[in-house]
């Protein structure tokens, strides 16, 4: 049985890591360490012809993001052993299955107390994602590197311009429930952006 344990402490905290890598071989899983993506922290597929179980974590979290997350994907994992596909992704079963597999994680006080209490109450109902959860997501923010250089777009002004990161440039226009509709500016197509996206502000000559 291979130990992932020294490779996964370079990305979560070092507690954690011992039961993650245990995961991974109970599971057959193949865990890959994902680059980047915009659109989500990570993802879990289920078993497709040849393939076994799959699951990928952004490698840029930080160490709390990248577990809750990976906690998150292998929720689904389980929900796809006892279920398959009769349930709904984020149904009280994915929910159920979510709460008792971060339950080790917070016996081991792994998590600083301030977003051991934002997961206390994100746990009370668990969203599609931490990032769903503003509460929880500002709280693990703050944990990042280089937190304090980060713009969000709730941040801006309305009718502000800004860029992402693939160089995609918007104009922040009015708030719609949760999430601001964004255009952009090539296209003349409406997005809806979640309010802590993380973009770079930048000034268009009129």
């Amino acid at each position: 049985m291979q130990d992932y344990s020294a490779t996964l402490r370079k990305f979560m905290p070092e507690a954690a890591a011992p039961i993650i890598s245990r995961w991974i071989n109970d599971t057959g899983c193949l865990f890959k360490i994902s680059k980047s993506r915009s659109t989500k922290l990570g993802d879990y597929r289920a078993p497709f012809r040849t393939d076994g179980h799959r699951i990928s974590v952004n490698h840029d979290l930080n160490p709390y993001s990248f577990l809750i997350t990976t906690i998150h994907e292998f929720a689904h994992l389980q929900t796809w052993q006892q279920h398959k596909h009769a349930v709904k992704p984020h149904g009280k079963e994915w929910k159920t299955n979510f709460q008792n597999l971060m339950d080790p994680f917070l016996k081991l006080q792994i998590f600083p107390a301030e977003i051991a209490r934002a997961i206390a109450q994100y746990l009370e109902n668990p969203a599609a994602s931490s990032c769903t959860d503003l509460h929880l997501f500002r709280t693990l923010k703050k944990f990042d590197k280089h937190s304090d250089q980060v713009f969000t777009v709730e941040m801006l002004p309305d009718k502000s311009h800004f860029k992402l990161q693939n160089g995609r440039v918007f104009q922040k226009q009015e708030k719609v429930r949760k999430r601001y509709k964004c255009l952009e500016l090539t296209s003349n197509k409406l997005y809806l952006f979640h309010p802590i996206a993380e973009i770079y502000p930048i000034e268009i000559a009129h």
